[in-house]
């Protein structure tokens, strides 16, 4: 096991560095940065100083060096619209999106695994096909759409939440449903399907007949064994939260990194673009890392050599 999970890191680091280089070549194949983030005012002189300073001059490999030399010791470049490190900037607006991004995923786990056990404990009833319909309309409904909506029925007519910002929970619920609520039909789907194959195995049908109580049956014997699909996607539906939440941030004014990352592009603030890009590829790698290595703890059949 640790020989595993070993091996698993150093592929982590591998792909973390594959992205930073992905990343570092993209940002140079959409144009001169120079010329990106010079005013449009400026002429041939300020912009060839501009690049001379930036080390734009140097061969790609230099850059590349440099750059990720400075990523690991936690340098990620300097904003060019706000002159402040890149990573300051994504670490005071990341408790800001953990926040949001952790209310959405709570309601898609409170919600959508209950809702998917209970749907397919009773299959074919009128509560199935509710949550079928919840599933459908989750994952169908644009979050653009959904957002809107929201805020004409809640906050518009009837007044009972804020349009937009921050401040209290009040302002939390809006952005929370409209990005949790793809990811809430997600689990419902998954819990769903997942218990579906585990409540047809022959060890839930013996454990039936030896008169082991409904629940039991349900939460001990089939949940457990459920689990390894509905823990996957739940890591993977973290990350997509936390990394996804540049549209509802955007509508609601929620000055998370996604708020960032749309203000960067706007401004041509390449540096800062490039710091949420590779950070939330990081979170991504490391939280998959994480899944495989609980894999062994959750399932004992699961032996990694």
């Amino acid at each position: 096991m640790g020989r595993y999970i070993l091996k698993r890191v150093l592929q982590a680091v591998l792909c973390l560095i594959a992205v930073s280089f992905i990343v570092f070549m993209l940002a140079r194949l959409s144009g001169d940065p120079a010329l990106l983030m010079a005013p449009l005012d400026s002429t041939l002189e300020d912009i060839e100083a501009l690049r001379v300073r930036l080390g734009l001059d140097q061969p790609l490999y230099v850059q590349y060096w440099r750059f990720l030399s400075g990523a690991v010791q936690g340098d990620l470049g300097e904003s060019i619209r706000w002159g402040k490190p890149s990573l300051d900037m994504w670490l005071s607006r990341f408790p800001n999106t953990l926040l949001l991004g952790g209310a959405a995923f709570l309601f898609s786990v409170v919600v959508g695994i209950p809702v998917g056990i209970m749907a397919a404990v009773k299959v074919d009833s009128w509560f199935d096909n509710l949550g079928k319909a919840f599933a459908f309309m989750g994952v169908s409904l644009p979050v653009f759409w959904v957002a809107l909506m929201l805020m004409l029925i809640f906050a518009v007519t009837l007044r009972w939440l804020p349009v937009a910002g921050m401040g209290s929970w009040q302002h939390l619920v809006m952005p929370a449903f409209t990005l949790g609520w793809y990811f809430t039909a997600s689990q419902v789907r998954l819990s769903r399907s997942a218990m579906l194959d585990v409540l047809d195995s022959e060890y839930i049908k013996m454990a039936r007949i030896k008169g082991v109580p409904g629940y039991l049956v349900i939460l001990k014997h089939a949940f457990k064994n459920a689990l390894i699909p509905i823990v996957t996607v739940g890591g993977l539906n973290l990350v997509w939260l936390l990394n996804g939440t540049l549209i509802s941030e955007t509508i609601f004014n929620w000055q998370g990194v996604g708020w960032l990352a749309m203000r960067a592009i706007y401004s041509r603030d390449y540096p800062v673009v490039q710091t949420c890009a590779l950070l939330g590829s990081a979170l991504f790698i490391f939280v998959n890392l994480f899944v495989d290595i609980l894999y062994a703890y959750i399932d004992p059949r699961i032996r990694y050599q």
